[in-house]
């Protein structure tokens, strides 16, 4: 879960990377009105939303009177190329697209203290406008209207109208998208999304493979523990036994002491436990309860899986040492008497390990 989630993090900084770059290309529309006087002293309004803040522009209101460039309407140059016959203190520059990069248009009229710069499109565009970049140009408004309007307008100056604009801000509006930025968003998105489902699918593959080699594993070792237990000793104690006449022996499984009659397996490292008790416990664990000795080596039985386990095993259990007389026993946390089914399974007489490991399991 925790690498499933780290990499989930890290698709999710990946797409929000794509969201901070499509906000890179964000544009904003600029409202555009003008006013006049026409020939009958009638004053004139206009305003439609229909221009586009450049890249670099300040996106904030400004308003004058609208210049054109003198000569040259694209109005490229170093020299002035405006001719202001107004007193008025703000004025626009209007100028045409073209010949020039939009950062000599706006410079050009910024040197001359334009307010703003208007920039129509080329003839034969109509209405359409385009995203200026002019990063050459920064600190004053720029903006860009289509071809129609603009023309409009030049055509109210070229005649001797005063012709008063004030630019908006209007509404936001991004990604910028045209059709190559759509369709890199889609392929990026399909590409992200695929390579996910692929990492996904082999993560979940790959555990499920594990899981299944794991549980061959087991299957082999607990056949090979069968066999190992089929060799170790079984005796039945009886009362002149040294473990039935003494209390300091009793088995490290069940922490019971030993009673005539009952029988008791001898592990290859000389320690006993009650048949019934460690006969479950070595199927599961294949090591002596008290020194860890493993019984398929000891007894040379075959186990070539044993070396691929993964390390998800679950460990052995905690020991303790129980003080008794002059002999330690080291004993399991596990409570013989706790509810635990595999405590109570096991319970037999050798009679599971001649049957089938499902039988074995109980």
């Amino acid at each position: 879960m925790g690498k499933t989630t780290q990499h989930s993090l890290l698709l999710l900084l990946y797409l929000s990377g794509l969201v901070h770059c499509s906000a890179a290309f964000l544009l904003w529309t600029a409202v555009v009105e003008i006013s006049y006087v026409n020939n009958d002293n009638e004053t004139v309004d206009k305003y439609c939303d229909c221009g586009v803040y450049g890249q670099n522009s300040p996106v904030v209101k400004a308003s004058g009177i609208v210049t054109l460039p003198q000569g040259d309407p694209k109005g490229c140059g170093p020299d002035h190329v405006y001719n202001r016959n107004t007193s008025s203190p703000t004025w626009i520059a209007l100028v045409k697209r073209g010949n020039c990069t939009f950062s000599e248009k706006i410079n050009a009229a910024k040197r001359q203290g334009a307010a703003a710069v208007v920039v129509y499109n080329v003839d034969g565009s109509g209405n359409s406008t385009t995203h200026m970049a002019h990063s050459d140009a920064a600190g004053i408004v720029a903006i860009m209207i289509g071809n129609t309007q603009g023309m409009e307008v030049v055509r109210l100056v070229k005649n001797g109208t005063d012709v008063q604009m004030l630019i908006e801000v209007g509404r936001p509006h991004g990604p910028w998208m045209d059709t190559y930025w759509l369709y890199f968003l889609s392929i990026a998105f399909f590409i992200v999304t695929a390579a996910s489902i692929a990492y996904f699918v082999f993560i979940s593959a790959s555990r499920l493979y594990n899981l299944s080699m794991h549980r061959r594993t087991e299957k082999r070792l607990k056949t090979e523990a069968k066999k190992a237990i089929k060799r170790l000793q079984v005796r039945t104690l009886k009362r002149q036994d040294e473990e039935t006449t003494s209390e300091s022996h009793m088995c490290a499984v069940c922490i019971e002491s030993y009673k005539a009659g009952e029988v008791v397996t001898v592990l290859t490292c000389d320690h006993i436990f009650h048949k019934a008790c460690i006969e479950p416990w070595l199927l599961e664990r294949r090591t002596c309860p008290m020194c860890k000795c493993d019984i398929l080596k000891a007894l040379g039985v075959e186990e070539e899986t044993k070396e691929s386990l993964s390390a998800d095993t679950p460990p052995d259990v905690t020991v303790i040492t129980v003080a008794g007389g002059e002999i330690l026993y080291e004993v399991p946390l596990t409570d013989p008497a706790s509810p635990d089914p595999e405590r109570h399974q096991h319970r037999y007489d050798n009679r599971a390990f001649e049957g089938d490991s499902e039988a074995a399991r109980g």
